[in-house]
């Protein structure tokens, strides 16, 4: 009967879920509203992004309450490696998690598994730190008690696909966003060169550093390289590849990511499986312009790394982090109309008057404004605008309350 009803709940799903990052209660919010199926976010602890803003127990309970009214689903990362002080704080956390009625938690650690399955009714996702390559590993992961396994980045998706098959699990892959050169994030340099435990928390991101190279007994002069730092993953263009494989769940990184991030990612991705499920296919011109919606927030180069043929020397990101033309910055966001004359956005980053700014709306294209005026509530006009302030700007037609507003960088 179990194997029934799995083939019975993947066959109803067209396109896989999109699962997009919360690295706060805010962006969970941007997520859900710009089209995400789903989020997954981090306690205070257990998880393997400490410097996030993550969540409390009560932006977790409220996280929970808004995500589910909107109809999607809220799984949260215990993707840590513990020790055994770790494991005796874990039980009250995760039965809290139980009565707030989490849909998942994502889980690395054999012992947290053990912990979560004796205490909670809780469903398990495997994490990719478990670096979870083949069908016999899946196979016994499910024994253990996990529904999803989240395969290591190092599998393609011909290879995800024969896992799910042969396996009869679901299968979540990463679509889009850093990558890590380290074999499924199991890394310890931040341990060596900052006392920073990659694996409890406290990536430094070493691998992004320049180092000096130095082979003399070689005959090769000294250089210096980002030998290291790998290429962010775009998967967009392999779309039709993870919906013809039947990948369950694909997955954004960037918890640590902006609130613009957060709302291109899960506005383009979305707007992407909405076009398949109407069209079948993705043959438009939308394609080129989801594509330059990737393009403007901050990126290294974009690269598939290991979705269809294995990551090689070209996936490697051997320059300089720098910004480019394309890059966009969030202003704020729309927090009303008044009637048809203004629009009041409150101010994230200044801006000034006669800039353009543009509205990126939940669904369809950029609505662009250029400000001939902006006033402060009184209606004083004002040249410039202050963060952390309200401000009125001219009527946006279309804009709605939370829609994100943007401008590209001078």
């Amino acid at each position: 009967m179990e194997e029934v009803g799995f083939v019975d709940k993947i066959m109803k799903r067209k396109v896989p879920e999109l699962l997009a990052p919360a690295g706060s209660l805010d962006k969970l919010k941007v997520a859900v509203d710009y089209g995400a199926n789903a989020v997954y976010l981090g306690g205070l602890k257990f998880g393997l992004r400490s410097a996030a803003e993550n969540f409390t127990k009560q932006e977790l309970r409220e996280g929970v309450d808004y995500a589910h009214a909107k109809g999607a689903l809220v799984y949260v990362v215990l993707n840590g490696f513990l020790h055994d002080k770790d494991l005796d704080e874990l039980g009250e956390f995760i039965q809290f998690l139980d009565q707030i009625k989490i849909d998942a938690v994502i889980v690395s650690d054999l012992g947290t598994i053990a912990t979560i399955s004796e205490q909670t009714n809780l469903e398990i996702h495997l994490s990719t730190q478990a670096s979870c390559l083949n069908i016999d590993s899946a196979r016994l992961w499910k024994k253990m008690g996990v529904t999803r396994v989240v395969v290591g980045r190092e599998v393609s998706i011909a290879e995800a696909a024969l896992i799910k098959k042969e396996a009869q699990i679901e299968v979540e892959m990463f679509v889009h966003g850093s990558m890590c050169m380290a074999y499924s994030g199991n890394c310890v340099i931040s341990n060596f060169t900052q006392g920073r435990d990659s694996n409890r928390g406290g990536c430094a991101h070493s691998c992004r550093f320049e180092y000096s190279l130095d082979f003399p007994k070689m005959g090769l002069a000294a250089k210096h390289n980002y030998f290291m730092s790998s290429k962010d993953l775009s998967g967009l263009r392999v779309l039709e590849e993870f919906i013809a494989a039947g990948i369950d769940s694909i997955k954004v990184e960037g918890r640590m990511k902006s609130h613009l991030y957060a709302a291109t990612m899960a506005k383009v991705y979305s707007q992407a499986l909405d076009y398949y499920e109407e069209h079948g296919h993705f043959l438009s011109e939308k394609l080129l312009e989801w594509e330059d919606e990737l393009k403007k927030v901050t990126h290294r180069t974009y690269a598939q790394a290991n979705l269809i043929d294995k990551a090689n020397a070209d996936t490697i990101f051997n320059e300089r982090e720098h910004d480019t033309e394309l890059d966009y910055v969030m202003v704020g966001r729309v927090i009303g109309q008044i009637e048809d004359k203004e629009t009041v956005i409150e101010v994230r980053n200044a801006f000034n008057q006669y800039d353009e700014v543009e509205i990126l709306p939940f669904k369809g294209s950029v609505l662009k404004q250029g400000l001939n005026h902006i006033k402060l509530l009184n209606g004083q006009e004002i040249e410039r605008s202050k963060p952390s302030t309200l401000v009125k700007i001219p009527y946006v037609c279309g804009a709605e309350v939370n829609n994100i507003v943007r401008m590209r960088k001078v």
